[in-house]
């Protein structure tokens, strides 16, 4: 009986050693699920803050903006429109038109 006894209480020994082993596991599964779900949160969040930045610095007027104060470009206008001629195709085109008359 005593041997009986014995087995038994390493039974629920071992089986209380197990339960509290699980239990810690389960709690540490718990904590880092929890983090990673607060870093995505925190992924989210950024990722959102950042596309909103992108469309901000992608309007018109930012275009416009960095566009003159970096680039020193100007906008068009007839003031600054010249017309260029290609000098080459001038005398064939010429010689073209003549030939028909």
């Amino acid at each position: 009986m005593s041997r009986l006894n014995f087995l038994l209480l390493i039974a629920v020994l071992l089986s209380g050693v197990t339960l509290v082993r699980s239990a810690y596991e389960a709690r540490r599964l718990f904590t880092e699920l929890d983090r990673a779900q607060a870093e995505g949160r925190r992924l989210e969040a950024d990722s959102q803050r950042l596309q909103a930045e992108r469309h901000a610095q992608a309007t018109n007027l930012r275009v416009e903006q960095v566009a003159r104060e970096r680039l020193h470009m100007r906008a068009i206008g007839p003031a600054v429109t010249q017309e260029v001629t290609d000098q080459a195709a001038k005398p064939a085109h010429n010689a073209a038109s003549g030939a028909k008359s």
